[in-house]
This record gives C-alpha cells, structure tokens and sequence, in this order.
C-alpha cells in the first residue's frame, strides 16, 4: 500500500471512531518518517515529564544540582482514578532527586514532577527545548493544576459529564474554557516535536549521553502499558515509553527497538469527541493507528 493510500485509511478508521489525532512514526536509522498532522499543537499533559526530567539531568551532570540531594515532598491527597506514587502519599516524605525522577517518569507522579519542578522550572525546560531545537515543547505550569477538573469532584458514574465538559470547551469558538485544555495557557507540544526529542534520547548528538541513557532506561520502566504497548511488546521488542492522559486527551510516546536492528520512533497525541472516561475502543485504535504507520516506516527500510 503506498503512504497516501494508507494515510487516508487511518484518517477515516480515527474519525469514524470520535478520535483527533496527530501521529509520527520515524526510523531513527535512516530518518525516513510518516505522519498524521505533525504540526498540530496539543496540550501535553503527563508527556512534559520527559523533557523535564532531560533538563535536570543536564543540570546533574553540569554538576548545578545533585542526584542525591534529598527532598522534602507533601503528599498529594488525591482519590481519582489515575495518580499514582507520591499524590497518593498520606503523610510528608524526603526523597532524592534521582529518586523523583524515576517516579515522575515511570510511575508518572505528578506530585513528585511538581517537586522537580520547583529545582527545574518550566522557563528552564522551555528554554532547554529551543537552546536543542526543540521549539515545540512548551512547558507553563506544574502537574498539580492537571488534578483540578470537574472529574475530580463527580462520583464515578458521573465523570463522563467532566469528558462532555471538556469537549464543549474545545469546541467554543473563543477558545477552550477549560485552561488545562488550551494550547495558549497549557504545557503543550506537537508530534513532530516529541518525536525530534525522542530521537535526540536515542541518538545523542546535543545532549549528554549519561543524560540520555537514564532517560532511556526510565522510558523503559514505565508501569502504565495500556495504551501503544500491547501493540509492541514482544520478546522481539523493547518498547520504551511515556504517556500522557487529561480528561479526552490520551498520549503516548516510544520507541520500538527491534532484536534485528530496527529502531522506531512512535508519537501519537490524540483527543476523543466521545464523552466517556473509559474507552477501551479509543485505546485500541490509536495503539492500531501506531502500529500501522510503525509498519509501514519499518516496511521502507526492508525494502
């Protein structure tokens, strides 16, 4: 199949299934590339967890701050479905720096990334992500202000009212309501730009090789597997990742490193029209949307 005829299969799968997506595989080999609106600016949620956890291991290895520096974290308090690690901590704790990088990448604690955060502000990552060319990126705001949604004052059976809510306010013509959800006010960041960062942790040429390769191994303890890993985890396969889910918004980012040699980077940043909190149907069309522009970049190479 050739990439145009394949792109608008995709196009019509996600909009028949209530999805908004932007998508990018690349080989991280060759460069060769294939994407679904790439340029499309989306808030980033939990995806900002990486770039910031890039910009403190710099400052660690410039020797600005140290890995073992311990700090003092407040529990979070949180009872929604979703936080993990340190936001749903009940009393106060000290942990090392290194320490809250592994639970904000892997574990995806916001309350241990609002702790970097206050070591590696937003301005600093912001300023990071251009100084490498990676413009896209923009980071505003700590994870705390993530929590602070409609979702986390309704009973469960409720929380598609927060999804509803949340579509509405994409929709308004003046902007979203919602400031979580609007490019102007959010962390956001687009495919093209994540991808261009995952490439960067993967082949080093701007950044610290130590640097990268925690990031590496960080990406690649990551619990939360719903999303793209069913679709590339085999024995054959490492795939490394992050994620990143808000009310309809519902992310990944990775790499798939082949046992032959292949090495494939997939971005997919997707928002749902449909007002449910829990789509499984959602979760496996943008994981087979992944899968097949994976693919097809692998397929190039081969041929």
């Amino acid at each position: 199949m050739n990439t145009e005829t394949l792109l608008d299969q995709l196009r019509t799968k996600l909009l028949e299934g209530g999805i908004l997506g932007s998508f990018t595989a690349r080989n991280l080999a060759t460069g060769q590339q294939i994407s679904l609106d790439p340029d499309r600016v989306f808030p980033a949620a939990s995806l900002v967890k990486v770039p910031l956890a890039l910009a403190t291991m710099q400052r660690i290895i410039d020797g600005e701050i140290k890995g073992n520096t311990r700090v003092d974290v407040s529990p979070g308090r949180l009872t929604i479905p979703g936080p993990t690690g340190l936001s749903r901590f009940r009393h106060p704790a000290t942990i090392a720096i290194d320490d809250l990088l592994y639970l904000s990448v892997s574990v995806s604690d916001n309350s241990a990334t609002d702790a970097l955060l206050q070591i590696t502000p937003p301005e600093h990552v912001t300023w990071l992500m251009r100084e490498l060319n990676l413009g896209g990126i923009i980071l505003r705001h700590g994870l705390g202000e993530l929590a602070d949604t409609a979702e986390a004052r309704l009973r469960p059976e409720e929380r598609y009212l927060a999804h509803h809510l949340a579509i509405e306010s994409v929709n308004r013509a003046t902007g979203p309501l919602l400031s979580q959800l609007d490019p102007a006010r959010a962390n956001t960041g687009t495919a093209e730009a994540f991808t261009n960062l995952l490439n960067e942790i993967w082949r080093p040429t701007r950044i610290h090789e130590a640097a990268a390769q925690r990031l590496r191994q960080l990406m690649n303890a990551n619990v939360l597997r719903h999303r793209l890993a069913p679709e590339f985890d085999t024995d054959a396969t490492v795939w490394s990742s992050k994620t990143g889910t808000l009310l309809n918004l519902r992310h990944e980012i990775g790499v798939a490193q082949h046992r032959n040699g292949h090495t494939i980077a997939v971005t997919a940043l997707t928002e749902s029209t449909t007002a449910a909190a829990n789509q499984p149907a959602a979760e496996e069309l943008i994981a087979h949307v992944a899968r097949q522009l994976h693919n097809h970049v692998r397929a190039l190479q081969d041929f």
